[in-house]
């Protein structure tokens, strides 16, 4: 294996020091537009995203924290309120928050949640975004769950998520039949959705469509899949086809079988719509009260990586698109079994192996902002690697020093002059050890 030497090292510098409290990245799009801002959530130890009652910006410079968000009388079940996005084109971000009438009984859940908006310019009032109607007839547009991991694409038109289905995780409680599968959706400000008034209930001011098609049981061998998830946008527009057109998409892992019956996650892309209000082949949009809502006319997932074969079955990771859409960089195992990070094109072919570390990288993907460099953890330490042929010394730089428990929650500034991350820190008496947010200032060599 290659052996490197580090490069000089600037100072990180810690900007949030409350340490009573996390200030959790949680490996999103935390920049604001202009770099200044960093937003995060509040979530604890025990309780998570479900115990976080606040969604706070810092100012990079300053320190300055600014409330966007508050649940008043948030308790340990919820509603809650995490896992915070910056818009790329406004001041705006969206977040998970669980339902208003979340109890200690019926708590925060996957199928017990949606997307909520907040204008920097209106803050503590939130916009629905995703619709939620789980009463029969259900209602085109809307879902009948809970989304999460909510993503601006580059033009911030358009916002994907997970999504796990209410109705389904009831018919799987009812007859034991695995039914909860996590899927991929998208939403658009086509139109608000509006949905009878209930508790469970709500009316959101985007279309949102399943984009993804899950089954219970794939097929062995087939493209089918279990489980749809670890997905991003592809480029910041989408990325060219062989037809030569740019086409929107979302990369993902999809759980598919192996001959014998044995679940590999494999990388997925699926192509969608500009349109996603007309529904395709395989159903309704609304779904069904024994089937997941089906995706529009036009969205067409294809597979990109057979690993079924190799000595090491598998990729992981969330799968991200370089910033033109060509490449897909995730995490695979190489033939002495260590994790490493692989790139594929984005129509397809063979990925080639980016890393050649001596032990496992581990999560954090991100690419660079330039689309020639992509950041990971290994070692303990955020590292760089350029995405080319050349030997692998020549091309990977550490940028933080190694430390246990390592770093976490990469993010790069949108000008790729500075990147966010979490690390750990004790408090005075070492009795409370909380998620605290650094930055550091970089320049590529």
């Amino acid at each position: 294996m290659s052996t490197f030497q580090p490069k000089k090292e600037t100072d990180e510098k810690q900007i949030t020091s409350d340490l009573a409290y996390n200030h959790d990245l949680d490996n999103n799009d935390n920049f604001s537009p202009d770099g200044n801002w960093l937003v995060y959530d509040t979530r604890t130890d025990d309780g998570g995203i479900a115990a976080s009652a606040r969604i706070e910006k810092v100012h990079i410079e300053t320190g300055e924290i600014k409330v966007l968000f508050n649940i008043k009388n948030n308790e340990l079940w919820g509603p809650g309120a995490g896992a915070v996005s910056f818009s790329p084109k406004s001041n705006s971000v969206v977040f998970i928050h669980g339902l208003a009438n979340s109890t200690r009984e019926n708590p925060y859940q996957q199928w017990r949640r949606t997307g909520v908006i907040i204008e920097d310019s209106n803050p503590h009032v939130p916009i629905y975004m995703d619709s939620r109607d789980v009463i029969p007839p259900f209602t085109a547009g809307a879902l009948r769950g809970g989304t999460h991991r909510h993503e601006w694409s580059g033009d911030g038109k358009w916002i994907g998520f997970t999504y796990n289905d209410a109705i389904l995780k009831a018919l799987e409680d009812s007859t034991g039949i695995r039914r909860n599968l996590r899927t991929i959706g998208v939403s658009k400000k086509v139109s608000p959705v509006s949905v009878d008034k209930n508790s469970e209930n709500i009316s959101g001011e985007w279309f949102s469509a399943l984009v993804v098609r899950v089954v219970p049981e794939p097929k062995p061998g087939s493209d089918e899949i279990s489980h749809a998830a670890s997905d991003s946008w592809v480029g910041s527009n989408g990325y060219r086809g062989p037809d030569g057109k740019i086409q929107l998409a979302r990369a993902f892992l999809g759980t598919v079988a192996d001959k014998n019956g044995k679940s590999i996650s494999e990388v997925f892309i699926v192509d969608i719509p500009e349109d996603i209000t007309i529904p395709g082949d395989l159903g309704p949009l609304e779904g069904t009260v024994d089937d997941f809502p089906m995706p529009p006319k036009g969205a067409a997932q294809r597979r990109l990586t057979f690993t079924a074969n190799q000595k090491y079955p598998g990729c992981s990771g969330i799968v991200r698109s370089s910033p033109d859409g060509n490449f897909l960089a995730f995490f695979a195992k190489d033939e002495n079994g260590l994790e490493q990070v692989y790139v594929i094109s984005s129509t397809g072919g063979e990925p080639f192996q980016l890393t050649e570390h001596e032990s496992g990288v581990s999560g954090n993907l991100r690419w660079h902002p330039d689309g020639k460099h992509i950041s990971y953890v290994w070692n303990g330490s955020i590292m760089l690697c350029k995405v080319e042929k050349n030997p692998f010394k020549d091309r990977v730089e550490i940028l933080t020093k190694s430390t246990n428990p390592a770093p976490t929650n990469i993010v790069w500034a949108p000008d790729g002059k500075m990147f966010a991350f979490n690390r750990l820190v004790k408090s005075e008496n070492g009795r409370k050890t909380t998620s605290q947010i650094f930055i550091k200032l970089y320049s590529l060599k």
